[in-house]
């Protein structure tokens, strides 16, 4: 039974909202988890093959000047495939980060072994009366230290895995749980907002 507390966080930057029409990413960070500390992080620039615009410069930080001597996608996606082996992934808005990770990995038949779960869905059922569930905001909600920039990836990765660790530690103070299974957190996120309470007292 694999613990939640042994993951991969991951984040991308992309050029646009979708894979589906001909976006592609430009940066991916990731944080290694294993039993609840920080062993590793993985963070590159990557070569779309195409230019970014101005809004995602702006959004992101990352300029076409940045991406014009990065690594082609492939070499990047590459790496990271053996960075994730073996491991679950958590990103927060999860289908997001899914759709390109499976886009990019396609592309050099490549595939993903882990299971996923989102910690954007986690924190909806875990903090119902944040003001609102983006990762800037449950960050101050939780009064997580933070002195970087966010929508870079790795920075945003850090503070996912430290909103992350943050959730399980409150679900076993307040439901005396020892140990969180993965596939526990993968239930949460899809359990109706009432009816957490008793989810987690009869898991």
């Amino acid at each position: 039974m694999l613990n939640a507390n042994t993951a991969i966080i991951l984040d991308f930057e992309t050029t646009g909202l979708s894979p589906n029409i001909g976006d592609r990413a430009i940066e991916i960070g990731a944080v290694k988890i294993e039993n609840g500390e920080v062993t590793a992080r993985f963070q590159e620039l990557m070569n779309p093959g195409q230019r970014v615009s101005g809004f995602i410069e702006s959004y992101t930080g990352i300029t076409n000047a940045m991406l014009k001597d990065a690594p082609p996608c492939g070499e990047v996606m590459d790496r990271f495939a053996d960075f994730i082996d073996g491991y679950n992934l958590i990103a927060h808005n999860a289908s997001f980060d899914q759709r390109f990770l499976d886009a990019e990995l396609h592309r050099i038949s490549r595939k993903n072994s882990g299971q996923f779960a989102c910690s954007m869905l986690a924190a909806r059922r875990i903090y119902q009366d944040a003001p609102n569930h983006k990762l800037g905001t449950l960050v101050r909600y939780t009064n997580i230290s933070s002195d970087g920039v966010f929508h870079r990836a790795l920075y945003d990765s850090e503070m996912t895995a430290k909103l992350w660790l943050r959730m399980l530690n409150d679900i076993e103070s307040r439901h005396q749980m020892a140990v969180i299974p993965f596939k526990l957190m993968q239930k949460l996120t899809k359990t109706p907002k009432h009816a957490v309470g008793r989810f987690l007292q009869c898991w």
